[in-house]
C-alpha cells in the first residue's frame, strides 16, 4: 500500500513564518500608536481637571496660585518653592491634607509672618483648611526628591528645591518610584505650571521661564541626557526658545503669548521632554 505523505514542506512552512512576521509588525506599531493615543487622551483629561480646580481656587481666593520660582536679591538665598511645587500645594496643601488660606506658599510651610500653618495637630489650624480641590486617587502626586527616610520622584540632589514638598506629575510613566510603605509605583514627569503676570503687556513679561527652571534642571540631571537637553531648559537669548514656544502664531500684530491672562500648564509627553512636540499642554495643541 503506497501512504500519502502529509505536513508542510519547507518552502510553505518559510511562507507561514513571513506572514506572520508581516503581520507582526503591521500591528505592533498600530498597538503602540492606540497606546499612545491613549495615554494622550489622559493626560488631556488630567490638564482639564487641574484647570477646574484651578478655577474653583481662583473662586475662593480670588487669583490663581503663585508660579514664581526665581529671585533676584542674592542676600533672600535660593528660592526652594517654584511654579509646580506651588500648583501641587494650592490644589492638594502642603501636606496633601488641603490648602491653607494663611499660607504664603513657602516650602517648610510657613507663611510669611513665621506661622507654622499646615501644623495637622493643631485643631484651629486643621479646621480653616480646604478640603482638596483634586483627588489623589486621580492624580499622579509624589514627592520631589528622595531624603533619607522618604523616597521620592528623583534620587539626585533636588537643590535648591526642597525634597520633602510634592509634585503633581503627567500620565508618561517613565519611571519607577518606591514608596515609603516598600511598594514601588509608576510615575510620570512633573507638570510645569506658569501664572501669567497680568500686569505687563510684552510677552517676556507675562511668563517667565525660571518659574519652572530648577524642575527642568533637575530633570535633565535624573535622566542623564548630557548634551540631549530639554529644549525648555535653553538659556540662550534669554530663554528666546521659551518666549517662541509659548508665541501665539496667529496674532501676527506682535509677539503675544497664548493665555496671557491666566496661567499655563505643560507635560512632557511620551517622550520625557520638556519642549518638544509631543508635549501635552493647555493651549497650541
Amino acid at each position: 500500500m503506497k501512504y500519502k505523505k502529509s505536513g508542510m514542506t519547507l518552502v510553505e512552512l518559510l511562507v507561514v513564518l513571513s506572514i506572520i512576521a508581516l503581520l507582526v509588525g503591521v500591528l505592533i506599531p498600530a498597538l503602540n500608536m492606540v497606546q499612545r493615543t491613549a495615554r494622550e487622551t489622559k493626560q488631556l483629561h488630567q490638564l482639564n481637571t487641574i484647570e477646574l480646580a484651578l478655577e474653583a481656587f481662583k473662586n475662593d481666593y480670588g487669583d490663581y496660585p503663585p508660579s514664581d520660582g526665581w529671585t533676584t536679591n542674592p542676600s533672600a538665598g535660593p528660592l526652594d518653592y517654584c511654579g509646580a511645587q506651588k500648583l501641587a500645594e494650592a490644589l492638594l496643601g502642603w501636606d496633601l491634607l488641603g490648602f491653607h488660606p494663611r499660607s504664603d506658599f513657602r516650602a517648610n510651610g510657613r507663611n510669611d509672618n513665621g506661622e507654622y500653618v499646615y501644623d495637622a495637630n493643631v485643631p484651629i489650624l486643621f479646621d480653616q483648611r480646604r478640603s482638596p480641590y483634586l483627588e489623589l486617587a486621580s492624580d499622579n502626586v509624589f514627592r520631589l526628591g528622595t531624603t533619607a527616610y522618604r523616597p521620592g520622584l528623583f534620587a539626585v540632589d533636588t537643590r535648591p528645591l526642597k525634597p520633602d514638598t510634592y509634585v503633581i506629575c503627567d500620565a508618561f510613566v517613565k519611571q519607577k518610584v518606591k514608596l515609603a510603605n516598600g511598594k514601588t509605583v509608576s510615575a510620570g514627569a512633573p507638570i510645569l505650571y506658569y501664572r501669567a503676570n497680568t500686569s505687563q503687556k510684552l510677552i517676556r513679561g507675562i511668563y517667565n521661564p525660571r518659574d519652572n527652571d530648577a524642575i527642568v534642571q533637575i530633570k535633565e540631571l535624573a535622566d542623564g541626557r548630557g548634551e540631549n537637553r530639554h529644549p525648555l531648559g535653553i538659556e540662550d537669548n534669554d530663554y528666546l526658545f521659551f518666549y517662541d514656544y509659548i508665541r501665539d502664531p496667529k496674532i501676527e500684530a506682535r509677539a503675544w503669548p497664548y493665555r496671557p491672562d491666566s496661567y499655563i500648564l505643560i507635560s512632557a509627553g511620551a517622550d520625557g521632554l520638556y519642549g518638544t512636540g509631543d508635549d501635552i499642554r493647555n493651549f497650541g495643541n
